[in-house]
């Protein structure tokens, strides 16, 4: 019999053991998972990774080469496939899959509709009655379109209003309208909640510059309010002009919330700007619906030629059942409206997009919740099935929204197979040249300069405080196409342009070809 000590010894030695062993395995794994990432990941992305500390557990990346097939179908291969199937934040990448339904269920020659009532008549050029407009969520109702408007107003024979205007909202639940932000930034234009009744984005852009002629600083701005006066008390300094925002005070009295929706409005700079500002926007967000469109629509009148008896004062209101239609004013086809929400990101024209799927296929009042089922209608109904996806508004601007980069590329290929596939690949920003990817991957296509086949990378972006994405299509020097979508939910993501970059000019130069082999 041995002694205790002795036994003490053997175990405390296998325990010793097994804790190394168990170690060594530990080890064995990381440095496999390590080589994987390397494997799926191309190097200058994993370099660019590194560099910028974003773990490679934080990335997903899917990249299908598309080849045509038989008529009327494509086939694809995929090439890189890094975490594809995880469910991952998409930013504003998920734009894509509500354009592309509304391309393909409303059709690319689809049309708001906003119309006017009353119950008046017109007599020797004066409408002497109230007007209700009554909206179906035009994402691009802007001063341009209400130029059109009034001229068609005119074109009936009148010259001068004696009544009020009334705004019907019906078409959307009165929870949609509510103005929730994830940011808490609530003056800021890309948190601008749906409003059937949408006018310019319900957003006040002021146009900063220094003078011509003189040591002054120019003020205009759009849309044109009946009752807007601009002070400007700011003072010229001799600086750069990178942070020209941090030194301007603004002020707008009074502010939303206005009972009487025809009084004076006063805008105040103060502050500093620097001189060296050739000419900036400054976007705010600061009027009640009621207000803002009131005050719009009563510019526009006037401006066009057109009198008042008497200002009117906007109300909420549902269109009298003895009203008549005076006009049916459609605006600019989603085919033009889709180009503006994914070159330029258009948070609430997305979301009016998805409530117009509401809207058209399930009747009023529209949710969130019906447009998500008419999506998820239409991808079933495309055979793909996508159990991940999470969809709140259809724009991006969210915490909630999920979808794997797999399934998004997936989205992409099936696009190809539709008759809006031109109509969608023209929508998205090109690299180098417009939209939230007109200064990127400059340095990259200039080595194609001179080459007869030039690339392209046709791209959606997406960013949040945490994300980073990027969805689209690429064509390489050599004429393939490959579908590419990436995601990076991290603290760091913010420093992983470069990384994407990276991804995507490694397509442009052919990246999956064996002799660029990971």
């Amino acid at each position: 019999m041995r002694p205790k000590s002795s036994s003490l010894t053997l175990i405390t030695l296998l325990a010793f053991l097994w804790a190394s062993l168990i170690t060594c395995q530990a080890q064995s794994v990381d440095l496999v998972s390590q080589n994987t990432a390397l494997q799926y990941i191309p190097k200058a992305v994993a370099t660019s990774l590194e560099k910028s500390q974003i773990p490679t557990e934080a990335i997903s990346i899917s990249v299908v080469e598309i080849a045509p097939g038989r008529p009327g179908k494509i086939t694809a291969k995929t090439e890189v496939d890094w975490r594809s199937k995880q469910a991952m934040n998409p930013a504003s990448t998920m734009k894509l899959l509500t354009t592309l339904t509304g391309l393909d269920v409303l059709g690319p020659q689809y049309r708001w509709r906003t119309n006017v009532y009353t119950d008046g008549l017109i007599r020797q050029g004066t409408l002497k009655g109230n007007l209700y407009l009554q909206g179906t969520g035009d994402p691009k109702l802007v001063p341009e379109e209400m130029v059109k408007m009034m001229k068609a107003l005119q074109n009936l024979g009148i010259q001068k209003i004696d009544g009020n205007l009334f705004f019907d909202r019906s078409a959307y639940a009165p929870n949609i309208m509510e103005h929730n932000t994830i940011d808490g930034e609530s003056l800021r234009a890309y948190n601008v909640p749906p409003d059937p009744l949408l006018y310019a984005f319900r957003t006040l852009s002021f146009q900063l510059g220094k003078s011509r002629t003189a040591d002054f600083i120019d003020i205009s701005y759009t849309p044109p309010l009946s009752q807007l006066k601009v002070i400007n008390q700011m003072q010229l300094v001799d600086q750069s002009c990178d942070s020209w925002k941090s030194n301007i005070r603004f002020n707008l009295d009074p502010e939303g919330g206005i009972v009487n929706t025809n009084q004076l409005l006063t805008a105040q700079f103060s502050g500093s700007f620097p001189n060296s500002c050739k000419g900036v926007n400054y976007n705010v967000v600061a009027l009640d619906a009621n207000t803002f469109l009131t005050q719009g629509f009563a510019a526009a009148w006037e401006l066009a030629g057109g009198t008042w008896a008497q200002a009117p004062t906007g109300k909420s209101a549902s269109v009298p059942l003895a009203s008549r239609l005076l006009l049916q004013f459609e605006g600019i086809s989603l085919a033009d409206d889709v180009q503006d929400i994914n070159k330029y990101s258009n948070n609430v024209m997305a979301r009016q997009l998805m409530l117009t799927l509401a809207l058209e296929k399930m009747g009023k009042p529209a949710t969130t919740e019906n447009g998500e089922l008419v999506i998820q209608s239409w991808l079933k109904g495309l055979g793909l099935q996508f159990p991940e996806l999470v969809i709140e508004n259809g724009s991006g601007l969210s915490r909630n929204e999920a979808i794997s980069a797999e399934h998004l590329t997936q989205l992409l290929v099936a696009a190809r197979n539709l008759s809006v596939a031109d109509t969608f690949y023209n929508s998205l920003p090109i690299a180098g040249t417009d939209g939230t990817m007109r200064n990127r991957l400059m340095a990259h296509l200039r080595k194609f300069l001179y080459s007869k086949k030039k690339p392209e990378a046709r791209i959606k972006t997406g960013s949040l405080a945490d994300v980073r994405a990027i969805s689209g299509y690429v064509m390489s020097k050599s004429g393939k196409m490959y579908a590419v979508t990436s995601f990076i939910n991290h603290p760091n993501a913010w420093r992983g342009l470069e990384a994407h970059d990276q991804l995507l000019a490694w397509l442009l130069n052919d990246g999956p070809e064996p002799k660029h082999a990971r």
